[in-house]
């Protein structure tokens, strides 16, 4: 039989109805990159479809080997343990199907092509004449509770800072780890540069790439002295494409090893001891599908950023 393949972009979800928006669009460019695959897409919380329901359309579509990538730049909780179970589950339910999950996009010469592209946007809006040697470049992530992926930030700040000459650079987060963008621009702004640029490193906007321009916002206000500038996020720039693509052959060729040396659930991680070899489970039942701010429902949640009060037991095999 004449196997049919399938691409599965397994997104996070937002509340945020354009974070939607431009992850559909993410879709829509890889179909067209991808015309001879079947491409859906599905989200671990809030929005529709789920991942269950994009996994069921490709089955629907006669698929019958699906390669699971996931929309995400780090392997934090939902890459190691949150989507494997997704697709792990999917895969028990239809032992008839061949399922792969390849590798988050992490830290890639692409990716940070594209990023910088972001950033002389961002400085494009600000004064001409400005030297970089004068330039303080903030970086910020999503924040997570694992330190691997937190880690991975600061990798792409120093990248940045070395590869564009860059004064100094600063990493912040969004949530969840320290120092956030606020706390980061307190001191930022202290340090002497004329010129500011935040850069998110995010995919999409949302609820927290919002809260991070209003940040920049404040402390531009706050600080008129000096040049606070908002780059834009990676979105779909086409080196970012580019790298979903590349996610996606290497599950074809078999080439889809995560980076496990510093995984708090593998390795003794420095403070995390207590994790290894936690449970692998999906955390989003309360969430799943539940909608966005689009839908009308009011759902007391205003965390974009996943559930971290994971509880791990037992053991688990996550990205054997």
């Amino acid at each position: 039989m004449t196997e049919k393949l399938g691409v599965m972009i397994c997104g996070h979800g937002s509340r945020d109805v354009e974070a939607t928006r431009e992850f559909e669009s993410l879709s829509r460019h890889l179909s067209a990159r991808l015309p001879d695959y079947a491409v859906e897409s599905g989200y671990l919380e809030f929005a529709r479809p789920i991942i269950k329901d994009g996994l069921e359309a490709l089955k629907a579509k006669g698929v019958t080997r699906i390669l699971a990538v996931p929309g995400m730049l780090f392997a934090a909780g939902h890459v190691k343990n949150d989507l494997p179970w997704e697709i792990n589950s999917f895969a028990a339910a239809n032992p008839e199907l061949r399922i792969e999950f390849g590798r988050e996009l992490a830290v890639d010469p692409k990716l940070l092509q594209a990023a910088a592209a972001r950033i002389e946007e961002g400085e494009a809006q600000g004064k001409a004449g400005m030297a970089r040697k004068d330039t303080l470049l903030l970086v910020v992530g999503r924040g997570t509770n694992d330190p691997d992926a937190n880690s991975n930030v600061a990798k792409v700040a120093r990248m940045l800072w070395e590869g564009m000459g860059f004064g100094w650079a600063e990493t912040a987060y969004s949530g969840v780890a320290y120092p956030l963008v606020d706390q980061a621009l307190e001191r930022a702004v202290r340090l002497g540069y004329s010129r500011i640029v935040v850069f998110p490193y995010f995919l999409f906007t949302g609820i927290l790439v919002k809260r991070i321009y209003d940040w920049a916002d404040q402390a531009a206000a706050a600080h008129p002295g000096i040049e606070i500038l908002k780059a834009p996020y990676l979105n779909d720039h086409p080196l970012v494409i580019d790298s979903f693509v590349e996610r996606i052959a290497e599950i074809v060729e078999g080439r889809t090893h995560m980076n496990c040396t510093l995984c708090k659930y593998r390795e003794q991680v420095v403070g995390y001891e207590g994790q290894v070899g936690a449970t692998q489970a999906g955390h989003h039942h309360h969430v799943r599908g539940i909608g966005t701010d689009g839908d009308h429902h009011d759902h007391g949640h205003d965390h974009d950023h996943g559930h971290h009060h994971h509880h791990h037991h037992g053991h688990h095999h996550h990205h054997d």
